[in-house]
């Protein structure tokens, strides 16, 4: 069957949708996106319709369908498990000269909903003669090759961001990037990258992207925040799009409040984009929860770059009389000194320990130990240190 694919731009315009289930949950988030006025004609709805309705983001009836309902809609969606119902509902739909999608007969339908991905201002949607497996098989290889950079789709008319975006890169491995920061990245003209940034995301970018090594390694020379801050806001203010890129999430012992600050300060746009904190994700990545159930209910992320004492702003003391999950970052060379400060607060020297260094990389390494060893134990930067009952619950994966 031959189609006419159209996109269609709903803002602000009426959509009917009848029926609450499983199929009204998937498309509706759509619609809703597509900034369409979503009412809902259901006598029951599913967990995710029903929250958007108390919200307030979609209007619910909940009553069966009559004929009128879609007397002021601009575009139906029939998806009632009822045939007979979807068909009256396509019915008047069709006299109303409305289009109309019937979820559960494509034959029947006027229109097709078609399977769709986004990806950095491209949108895609597959037609495949009324198949949906086969629709949703080509359009998930088309959005796999989009992010990945197989298929180079160049932008004829360059509308890039403005001012700077802090990205959070995720734990280590270049996957685990979230799909906006990928977007922006990829649009940078300059990215000011730290040396746990996963350097593979740097060789997708093109030669004519200035990339700033912000690298600061530990406990050695390093470029200051501030040199940072005044990089990123005068290439910002030469009119370049900026993207200062740091593994991990910025705002978890990454500085990123200082940049933020900084870049509102000079009156420069700013965007922030969360990444998977290596706190949580290294830990999972070798099979530690940080929280397990009827083990351990709270969890503590702590900065050892600081060894206890004067300096240090963490309350050691009561970390060790605890008994949470202690996760520490940065800690690798004062680990002996917050041993011992954490046995001098209570924690027994058995206490489970593990060390999780290059966490979700290939070259990811866990090595076991109890607290009274920790000092001693072999451990090299970049390292997640765990300490707790679910240390020894890690699993091999």
């Amino acid at each position: 069957m031959s189609v006419y694919e159209i996109g269609l731009r709903l803002a602000g315009k009426t959509v009917l949708v009848v029926g609450g289930g499983t199929i009204a949950g998937r498309r509706v988030p759509r619609l809703l996106d597509a900034g369409a006025r979503v009412r809902l004609v259901a006598p029951e709805a599913t967990t995710t319709l029903s929250d958007l309705a108390a919200s307030g983001e979609l209007q619910w009836e909940r009553r069966e369908w009559r004929a009128g309902d879609g007397d002021d809609a601009w575009f139906v969606l029939a998806a009632t498990d009822d045939p007979a119902v979807n068909a009256a509902v396509a019915a008047e739909a069709e006299a109303l000269r409305t289009w109309c999608v019937r979820s559960d007969d494509a034959e029947a339908s006027d229109a097709w909903t078609l399977a769709h991905a986004a990806f950095d201002g491209v949108s895609v949607a597959v037609s495949a003669s009324g198949d949906p497996r086969r629709a949703a098989a080509v359009r998930d290889a088309v959005s796999a090759a989009l992010h990945s950079g197989d298929i180079d789709a160049p932008r004829a008319r360059r509308t890039r961001p403005a001012g700077v975006a802090l990205v959070g890169a995720g734990p280590g491995d270049a996957d685990l990037i979230t799909l906006r920061g990928l977007e922006l990245l990829r649009q940078a003209e300059v990215v000011v990258s730290d040396r746990l940034a996963p350097q593979e995301l740097l060789d997708m970018l093109g030669d004519d992207v200035e990339i700033v090594d912000a690298a600061k390694l530990p406990y050695g020379r390093h470029t200051t925040q501030e040199q940072i801050n005044a990089v990123m806001v005068e290439r910002a203010r030469e009119g370049k799009f900026v993207v200062r890129l740091k593994g991990g999430d910025g705002f978890v012992f990454g500085r990123g409040a200082e940049e933020l600050d900084a870049c509102l300060e000079a009156g420069v746009p700013v965007e922030v984009v969360p990444g998977l904190s290596s706190s949580i994700a290294g830990p999972a990545a070798a099979g530690i929860p940080v929280t397990e159930r009827g083990v351990v209910h709270d969890f503590t992320v702590a900065t050892g770059h600081v060894p206890p004492g004067p300096q240090s702003l963490v309350d050691w003391h009561a970390l060790g009389a605890g008994n949470g999950t202690v996760v520490l970052l940065m800690a690798v060379k004062n680990r002996a000194a917050i041993a011992a400060a954490l046995m001098e607060g209570g924690r027994p020297g058995d206490t489970p320990v593990r060390i999780v260094e290059n966490a979700t990389t290939k070259n990811q390494t866990v090595r076991e130990c109890e607290l009274s060893d920790l000092g001693v134990t072999e451990a090299h930067h970049p390292s997640v240190i765990v300490i707790g009952a679910v240390a020894a619950r890690g699993r091999e994966l």
